[in-house]
C-alpha cells in the first residue's frame, strides 16, 4: 500500500498528496468549517477530519468525496483525534471543555469526560485502557476507562499556562508535554499510570514563543516541536533532549507535524499555506506541497 499524506486547514479543503512527486491527487471539500486536525486509522482505510463541532470520517481508498459518517455532539472546535489500536473507537477533545469517546460503528451517544476549560489534546495510552489529556488551564489529566473517571492530575507550571500538546512513547514509557510559553516537560511513565510514580526527567525551553505541537517519533529517538516562531525543531531523546536541528523555511506559524515511520523525514504544516517534507539527515526540504489557499493547520502521514 502506498504512502498516504493528507493536509487541511483554513481553506475548507482536505488534500491528498503523492508524497514523492508533490502532486495533489485528491481534494475533498469541507464546507462546514476549517479543519483543525486529521487522523488516519492504523489500517489506512479511514481518515477523520476534526472541524468546528463535529468529526467527519472519509474512505481513504475511494474517490467518494462525501463523508461516510459524521460524529456530532461537541459544541465548539474539535482540537484532536486519536484512534484505538483496532480502530473500533476513537477519542476526541474540544474547546467545549470535553473529551468524547465514540464507537466508530455507532456515531451517536458518545461517552463524555469533562474538564473545566478548553481541552487542547487527548491521546490513548498503549494499554488502551487509559487516556491522557491536556488543557488551557495548564493541567494534564489521566483517565481510567474502566473506572470511567479521572484518576490523576498534573500541573507542571502555574495555572493558566496552557498545555498545548502532549505525546506518549509507543511503549508508554515516556510522556512529553509543551506549553504556550515554549517550555517542554518529560516524565518517565510506569506500566500502570500512577501520579505518585510519574518521574520527571527534564524540563527545558524549546522555543521563545508558543509551541503548537509536540511529537515523539515511533522509535522514540527524536522529538519534534512546532512553534509560532516559524520553525520546527528536532530534539535527540537519546542525548537528553539536546537540540539536534532547527528546520527553517516556513514564513508563518508551524501548526502540525508528522514523522515518517523510519523517523528519517518530518512533514510540517504552516499558516504560510505550505506543507513541507524535510529530510532530517540534511535539514533540506525534499518536497513542498502547494495548493492550499489559506493556512495549512494539520497533516496526517501513514507510510507504514
Amino acid at each position: 500500500m502506498s504512502v498516504i499524506l493528507v493536509s487541511a486547514g483554513y481553506d475548507h479543503t482536505i488534500r491528498f498528496w503523492e508524497a514523492l512527486t508533490g502532486v495533489c491527487s485528491r481534494t475533498i471539500q469541507h464546507p462546514d468549517s476549517q479543519v483543525n486536525k486529521l487522523e488516519i486509522t492504523n489500517d489506512k482505510k479511514l481518515l477523520a477530519a476534526a472541524g468546528s463541532n463535529n468529526i467527519k470520517l472519509y474512505d481513504v481508498n475511494t474517490s467518494n468525496s462525501n463523508p461516510i459518517a459524521s460524529f456530532d455532539g461537541h459544541k465548539n472546535n474539535v482540537t484532536s483525534i486519536n484512534f484505538q489500536v483496532e480502530n473500533k473507537w476513537m477519542v476526541t477533545s474540544s474547546e467545549d471543555n470535553t473529551i468524547k469517546l465514540w464507537d466508530i460503528r455507532s456515531p451517536s451517544s458518545p461517552r463524555t469526560y469533562k474538564h473545566n476549560c478548553p481541552v487542547n489534546e487527548v491521546i490513548i495510552h498503549p494499554n488502551q485502557g487509559e487516556l491522557i489529556s491536556c488543557d488551557k488551564d495548564g493541567n494534564i489529566r489521566i483517565w481510567d476507562l474502566g473506572e470511567n473517571q479521572c484518576t490523576h492530575q498534573l500541573t507542571p507550571e502555574d495555572n493558566d499556562i496552557s498545555i498545548q500538546s502532549i505525546s506518549l512513547a509507543n511503549d508508554g514509557s515516556m510522556l512529553v508535554a509543551a506549553n504556550n510559553k515554549g517550555n517542554c516537560y518529560v516524565w518517565d511513565m510506569p506500566n500502570k499510570i500512577d501520579a505518585s510514580n510519574l518521574k520527571p526527567i527534564t524540563k527545558f525551553k524549546a522555543h521563545d514563543s508558543y509551541i503548537t505541537k509536540i511529537l515523539l517519533s515511533s522509535d522514540v529517538k527524536y522529538m519534534a516541536t512546532c512553534s509560532a516562531d516559524h520553525t520546527a525543531r528536532i530534539w535527540s531523546v537519546e542525548d537528553n533532549f539536546t537540540l539536534d536541528k532547527t528546520l527553517t523555511g516556513h514564513q508563518r506559524w508551524v501548526w502540525d507535524c508528522a514523522f515518517s515511520a523510519d523517523s528519517a523525514y518530518l512533514v510540517t504544516a504552516s499558516s504560510d499555506h505550505y506543507v513541507r517534507l524535510w529530510d532530517l539527515s540534511t535539514n533540506e526540504i525534499v518536497r513542498q506541497y502547494s495548493g492550499h489557499q489559506k493556512g495549512a493547520t494539520c497533516v496526517a502521514l501513514n507510510d507504514i
